[in-house]
């Protein structure tokens, strides 16, 4: 069997007494040879995570403003942690060359990457790690995709017995100038290195036990998660369920490698296991998930159906207002276009202009207020009579539907509701399929 490539987040990485449980869950299993760690996060509730400390120290010294109270606060995190860890790590350098560039007016990435550069240095030596910097292996193109290249350099410098400590978040491009991913980006990090050294599993450490069915902000104590889909998954994310970034399953994906989400403070906990295919069980879906503030752009108009490329030309015209859409429910004589409140901004008045000269509908119109809810399972295509546990459960819970989207691979259902009713629907469903 090979390597597992390791992840630890911000919470994982908070103070020396989290530091010291990621010592204990590497070193109990001498699969775990590759760790990629986040910045340091919060400590508790009122604390600053390091990454904003160093946003805030780069717009400072952009303003030519003085540094030294947010970067003394950095100072103090990382000297502390050397100190109560007892690690041999020359930081009182490191932080000079860092506050160094910042006041030279390094680029915003740079200065943001520089809490997993120097947590890097820390939890390497604690472990007896190598530390390889990801600007030396992680290639970004001039598009800001990652570069393929970055997986044979990986390869090379992760070759060889031992440990090693890749920190996340960010490479570097072709000229070394540093680059990150999006908010949350070490965990594309850790898929690109577990497929790298071509690793039997990636696990993603953080402070929850896996993935939940639902909310708990929405749902009362909900049931975990123990094993879910790639494609499961996504639909889930996309609707606003969120332990893992979802850009990252498309590095181990494409390989078919297994995502263990773990929980650092519980390592006895299973976690969930996110894999190509499950097995069928009695679980009928893998989970409900919802987000309000929606607008549908809603249009009629006779024989639609037999109107060549109407469909295309609402779409063109949606595009050309630079708006990105969700959905497109359709009837015979009518058409649905949904997108988020965010997407449409101020653009509704000149969208339903152009819908109303171009197209010539008998009527058009947007409804606001929307939220949209995906009930999601790969299992619900072999089951008879899951639409009509869903809408019954909600029909009980008195919440009027607006709108209903399923794709012809059955492994989700879209439902639209008002805004108000988003958390009796999600709850209303959840009981639906678990009680």
């Amino acid at each position: 069997m090979g390597d597992i490539a390791c992840k630890f987040g911000g919470s994982s990485l908070a103070d020396a007494r989290q530091m010291q449980k990621v010592v204990q869950i590497v070193h109990s299993n001498t699969k775990r040879r590759f760790v990629v760690p986040s910045a340091p996060g919060k400590r508790s509730d009122d604390d600053t995570k390091i990454t904003d400390l160093l946003y805030l120290c780069h717009e400072l010294a952009r303003q030519k403003m003085d540094i030294s109270e947010p970067f003394g606060k950095i100072e103090t995190r990382f000297v502390s942690l050397v100190e109560d860890l007892g690690v041999e790590v020359d930081m009182g350098d490191l932080l000079l060359s860092v506050r160094g560039e910042i006041e030279a007016g390094a680029s915003e990435a740079f200065v943001a990457s520089r809490g997993e550069f120097l947590g890097g240095h820390v939890v390497a030596s604690l472990l007896g790690a190598k530390f390889v910097d990801p600007a030396d292996v992680i290639r970004f193109r001039s598009d800001g995709r990652l570069d393929a290249v970055s997986y044979e350099l990986l390869a090379a410098q992760l070759a060889g017995p031992g440990l090693f400590v890749v920190p996340g978040f960010y490479g570097a491009d072709d000229q070394g100038n540093i680059r990150t991913f999006t908010r949350g980006g070490s965990d594309i990090t850790g898929a690109i290195v577990a497929r790298a050294v071509e690793a039997e599993a990636y696990e993603n450490w953080t402070d929850v036990s896996g993935l939940l069915m639902a909310d708990p902000r929405m749902v009362s104590d909900p049931l975990g998660v123990e094993d879910i889909t790639y494609r499961e998954i996504r639909e889930l994310s996309y609707m606003g369920a969120s332990v893992f970034h979802d850009e990252a399953m498309f590095p181990v994906r494409e390989v078919n490698m297994p995502i263990h989400i773990r929980n650092t403070n519980k390592p006895e906990d299973p976690g969930t296991c996110i894999r190509p295919t499950r097995p069928l069980t009695d679980r009928l879906i893998a989970g409900v998930a919802g987000k309000p503030n929606f607008t549908m752009l809603y249009i009629e108009k006779a024989l639609m159906n037999q109107t060549r490329g109407f469909g295309r030309q609402v779409l063109e015209v949606v595009d050309k207002h630079g708006i990105s859409y969700d959905h497109t429910p359709s009837g015979i004589d009518s058409m649905s276009v949904i997108m988020s409140d965010e997407e449409l901004g101020n653009l509704g008045g000149a969208l339903l202009e152009d819908i109303q000269r171009i197209l010539q509908p008998d009527r058009v119109e947007l409804i606001s207020g929307l939220a949209l809810i995906a009930t999601v399972g790969e299992g619900m295509s072999h089951r008879v009579g899951i639409a009509a546990r869903l809408f019954g459960a909600l029909a009980e819970a008195k919440v009027n539907v607006r709108v209903i989207d399923q794709g012809a691979s059955e492994i989700n259902i879209i439902v639209g509701v008002e805004d108000a009713d988003l958390k009796p629907a999600i709850e209303a469903i959840y009981r639906a399929f678990t009680q």
